[in-house]
């Protein structure tokens, strides 16, 4: 084998210095406040054994889909799933990427041009940034959840660019951090900037809206933005992604988006995975209540510890608890552990330094007891 490059090892050791290296997780058994699996749906039989239903019924006996979609990958399934997402959500249009990475990429990639702006907020999921990245465009962050600091940017490039389209991107939940924007705020700018608006509702799905639409569903301004991007990879406990938009939109980003051209189609298996979890939650809110029940507990035994100072604000399943310093955060995480609870730290430089924590993700399987029991850990700890 060749030697590794010294450049690369350096990169790594200072990594290791700083007690940021990243390993991969061994599955340790441990009580789940650390999945994305918020309604359990990545462990519901009856979702697993419908899934199985549907190849059977429609005689898929395919382990995989033999091409890209626009070559031999695009089976009827893709057409079934697309056809109930659109009408899930509220949609004209929605369109199947291989997963919410892939969407994004494919999306800021290719649909913002070279003449136009991308503003994002400054705690963007990596694969926004990274498909701004890969763009033309000029962009911009402005920061997080502040309305009023993107209504300065965007009137400042105005005085000197008129001619080019404005795009605008956040997330209705962020990842780590839980929290909202003012997404009726957002609209109103936008549609008085005359901006196209876009919304990342990754972890929103399952557990906003009525039968788990998304926040924006909720708020019922589905209508009002440009693009949302969905992913089934987090409360739909399988995998994948969609771009709801209009149908002017699927058509643009089958001919340009990349990320969905040059890649080999889902297996069959995946895409009646996704059917079967969205065919249940419509049917049944698969356990949203019991995650909303779960949440307010949550909210109100942060509240009996006095441990609301240290979380940041949430009304999501996403909550966390500001630890600094790497070294202090993973001591922490590794007490917790070791009475039972599965708590992950985010460290640096996932997130800024100085801005490290503690990630309680929660779920619609867990007790009140449980969540007793850990937030008593921890308030032990400080």
């Amino acid at each position: 084998m060749t030697e590794f490059p010294k450049k690369l090892s350096a990169k790594l050791t200072e990594r290791q210095a700083n007690n940021a290296l990243r390993k991969l997780p061994i599955p340790n058994g441990l009580i789940d406040f650390s999945s994305n699996d918020y309604l359990g749906f990545a462990r519901n039989e009856a979702i697993f054994k419908n899934a199985s239903n549907i190849l059977q019924k429609k005689g898929v006996l395919a382990n995989g889909a033999t091409g890209s979609r626009l070559l031999t990958g695009n089976n009827g399934l893709y057409s079934e799933l697309e056809d109930f997402l659109t009408d899930f959500f509220g949609s004209e249009s929605s369109l199947v990427f291989n997963s919410g990475y892939d969407a994004n990429i494919g999306f800021f990639s290719a649909v913002p041009q070279r003449t136009d702006v991308v503003f994002y907020d400054e705690l963007s999921h990596a694969s926004i940034r990274d498909g701004i990245g890969l763009g033309r465009a000029q962009s911009y962050k402005f920061k997080h959840n502040s309305v009023e600091d993107l209504n300065r940017q965007i009137d400042r490039l105005r005085e000197g660019k008129t001619d080019s389209d404005i795009y605008v991107v956040t997330e209705s939940v962020f990842s780590m951090d839980g929290d909202s924007p003012d997404l009726e705020a957002l609209v109103a700018t936008c549609k008085a900037k005359g901006a196209n608006l876009v919304i990342d509702e990754a972890h929103a799905v399952g557990v906003f809206g009525k039968k788990g639409e998304g926040l924006l569903n909720e708020l019922q301004l589905q209508d009002k933005v440009f693009a949302r991007i969905v992913t089934f990879g987090k409360a739909m406990g399988c995998h994948g992604a969609a771009i709801l938009g209009s149908d002017a939109l699927k058509s643009y980003l089958v001919n340009f988006a990349r990320s969905f051209i040059y890649t080999t189609g889902m297996p069959p298996h995946s895409l009646a995975t996704i059917l079967s979890a969205c065919e249940h939650i419509a049917a049944t809110k698969g356990g949203q209540n019991q995650l909303r029940t779960n949440i307010d507990f949550f909210k109100n035994e942060l509240k009996a510890h006095n441990l609301q100072s240290y979380f940041i604000p949430s009304n999501s399943a996403v909550h966390c608890c500001l630890v600094e310093g790497n070294e202090k955060l993973k001591k922490w995480s590794q007490q917790l552990q070791e009475n039972g609870f599965d708590v992950k730290p985010i460290m640096s430089p996932t997130v800024p330094k100085g801005k490290e924590r503690l990630r309680f993700c929660l779920h619609s399987f867990n007790t009140e007891k449980e969540i007793s029991k850990v937030l008593l850990q921890l308030s032990n700890l400080f």
